[in-house]
């Protein structure tokens, strides 16, 4: 089972045990689980997909906070030729590293959509 869910303004496919990196926020030190109750769509390989409108109802994914992590360095420099100007900036994004625990709500929990026809709207 996979769901695509939405974090941050990013769309992410996920499914049971897959680790992913999600953008940091800000957590108790005591809490060791993020849920995430925007899901998109939910589905098993070979049959239909539950999409969602714009989430699907009663959908959500737990996740554990593995670690907090760093990316690669970036340096953003700037350049003007023939007038001494020069700038360099570094940037290094911070990012939680989270592990898959559950995939709940799948699409027995909800129905999929009714898939229609141009000509069925036209006439409705």
């Amino acid at each position: 089972m996979y769901a695509i869910i939405e974090d941050s303004g990013t769309q992410i496919r996920v499914a049971k045990g897959d680790v992913v990196e999600i953008d940091l926020r800000d957590l108790d030190a005591k809490r060791k689980k993020i849920k995430f109750d925007r899901v998109l769509m939910i589905g098993e390989s070979g049959s239909d997909a539950t999409i969602g409108q714009p989430y699907v109802t009663g959908a959500a994914v737990t996740a554990e906070v593995l670690e907090e992590v760093k990316a690669d360095k970036i340096n953003v420099i700037k350049y003007k030729r023939r007038k001494g100007y020069r700038r360099k900036v570094g940037h290094t994004q911070r990012y939680l590293r989270v592990r898959i625990d559950e995939i709940t709500g799948g699409p027995a929990a909800s129905k999929p959509m009714k898939k229609t026809t141009k000509k069925a709207d036209a006439e409705a």
